[in-house]
């Protein structure tokens, strides 16, 4: 006996139905740029890889007029697909459903996705595009939301998650890309906010736009929410399918690596070209990555926010790593409280997905100012030295030129925990610079100089030698090595080699209470 042809035909429909579903609106979607949420999956992942879960879940709903509404999906996609021949767990909410709206049956679907992917240990991707919670359902829409946010901290730390904001994500609905990894933001269509205009100016008076609380440029330029820009759908997809390949699939295992065999003995003299004669001179920390790292392989996060310092993955001789560099060109490269909190979420990233930390230093200090220390400057750049020191991955720090006081320390010093410690000849390591010091140290002799110019001139010589070279810092074994610009892919290759087999552990507890 073979099925009946009539059962066979029946789930032909249901099924018809549902793929079809706003077939009608969709072109009015790619006229705004926009796709359509089983556009966006189908795209996300390897051709003919989707396989579908809770295609047919629906909450049965009979107030308010919603007895009357047919929700497919029930307004959000879910399922398993590949992205480069590995399995990755993906949701896209849709906005052409009851405005995207979360109801139980949605949560519901989200959440058993994520359940999946935490036993399997895969990534979570998650495309955002709804008007929030789903009025007519009531508290139960306010519980699937607690329940999605449970979810993503239960997932953090074991597997990536990378929220895409390509459409509406309002009130508590931010939540959920907030606790994950990493945020990518479409230029056009998207906006993300707590309390919108009308809020506002309801219990504050104060008129506002969304331009000014929500979209693409207030989050990727001052309030630092976001990590990355896309011009549209089809960019957030490849900027996620980049990511992806610097990630393992889980914090158990290695990333993608793939070193290569024999590592270049050749010197770059243009390394030594980007160095200024005067080390008062800002330099392009950019241009250093740029060499340092294989061709085209530096993704920069965050790159519109705290620009004073400069993130993101590359690879270098095939192994992939983690970058944090200051960037003098910007606020002389001081860390200040934004830098500290960009830096050290990157830095704890990293370590969770066994990532070796390359480190570039080039900082006079942490920025003063009466707005900094009442902003906290104090607790926030802790968190770096607490990212730092807590970090167990393989940890290569070169220091490029200025290295003073807390900053040299916050910047992963070998004290903090750093495997191997480069520095360039024109490393300057110590408490302040030396202008400033000497005008305490030897204030007297100044004073009574016939010739102060000259005076201060010779001291501050004196003072680089005697406590601020970088061999002062070798013969104290604080460094490892002083090296030739032109050798730094070269040295810091050879020690990302030897360090990858690098195990350690921090001391049982069950965690450690960071100064947040």
């Amino acid at each position: 006996m073979t099925i009946s042809q009539k059962l066979i035909e029946e789930l032909e429909k249901r099924k018809n139905q549902i793929l079809t579903y706003g077939a009608d609106k969709a072109s009015a979607r790619h006229e705004q740029g926009l796709m359509t949420a089983r556009e966006r999956l189908v795209k996300l992942f390897d051709p003919n890889t989707f396989q579908e879960t809770g295609m047919h879940a629906q909450h049965a709903c009979h107030d308010f007029g919603m007895e009357k509404k047919n929700l497919p999906c029930d307004g959000v996609m879910t399922g398993i697909g590949q992205i480069a021949g590995k399995p990755v767990a993906a949701f896209s909410q849709d906005f052409m459903v009851s405005g995207g709206s979360l109801g139980r049956i949605h949560a519901r679907k989200i959440c058993d996705l994520m359940d999946y992917a935490i036993k399997t240990g895969i990534p979570v991707i998650g495309f955002n595009d709804s008007g929030g919670a789903r009025i007519q359902e009531g508290v139960d829409s306010l519980s699937g939301y607690g329940q999605v946010f449970y979810k993503n901290v239960m997932l953090s730390g074991v597997v990536p998650q990378i929220a895409v904001i390509a459409g509406p994500c309002a009130g508590g609905a931010s939540y959920s890309p907030a606790l994950m990894d990493f945020i990518i933001m479409t230029r056009q269509n998207s906006y993300m906010f707590i309390c919108g205009p009308d809020v506002i100016r309801s219990v504050t008076g104060n008129d506002a736009t969304m331009d000014e609380i929500g979209n693409t440029t207030v989050h990727a330029t001052l309030s630092g929410n976001i990590h990355f820009v896309a011009e549209n759908d089809e960019h957030a997809i490849e900027i996620v399918r980049q990511l992806l390949s610097y990630f393992p699939s889980n914090n158990l295992l290695d990333p993608p690596h793939r070193p290569t065999q024999n590592i270049s003995l050749d010197k770059d003299e243009g390394m030594n070209e980007l160095v200024p004669a005067d080390n008062r001179e800002p330099m392009n920390v950019l241009e250093v990555i740029k060499k340092l790292v294989d061709n085209d392989s530096f993704l920069e996060v965050q790159k519109e926010w705290a620009k004073n310092i400069v993130i993101g993955f590359a690879r270098i001789e095939g192994i992939v790593v983690g970058l944090v560099a200051n960037q003098s060109i910007v606020k002389a490269g001081t860390l200040d409280i934004d830098a500290s909190d960009k830096a050290s979420r990157f830095i704890r990233f990293c370590d969770i997905f066994n990532i070796p930390l390359v480190t570039l230093v080039d900082v006079p200090g942490f920025l003063p100012g009466v707005e900094e220390e009442q902003g906290g400057i104090i607790r926030h750049g802790a968190k770096m030295l607490y990212a730092y020191a807590e970090a167990t991955v393989p940890k290569i720090t070169v220091i490029l030129r200025k290295a003073y006081g807390g900053a040299y320390l916050a910047m992963c010093s070998s004290d903090m925990g750093a495997d191997v410690v480069f520095a360039w000849p024109t490393a300057e390591i110590a408490v302040m610079g030396a202008e400033g010091a000497v005008k305490i140290l030897y204030r007297h002799e100044l004073k009574n100089a016939e010739d102060s110019k000259a005076a201060e001139s010779k001291l501050i010589s004196e003072y680089h030698q005697r406590f601020a070279s970088p061999y002062q810092a070798a013969a104290n074994a604080l460094i490892s090595d002083v090296i030739e610009p032109s050798f730094t892919r070269y040295k810091v290759a050879i020690a990302l080699h030897n360090t990858l087999s690098k195990r350690a552990t921090l001391p049982p507890k069950k965690h450690g209470n960071m100064p947040l």
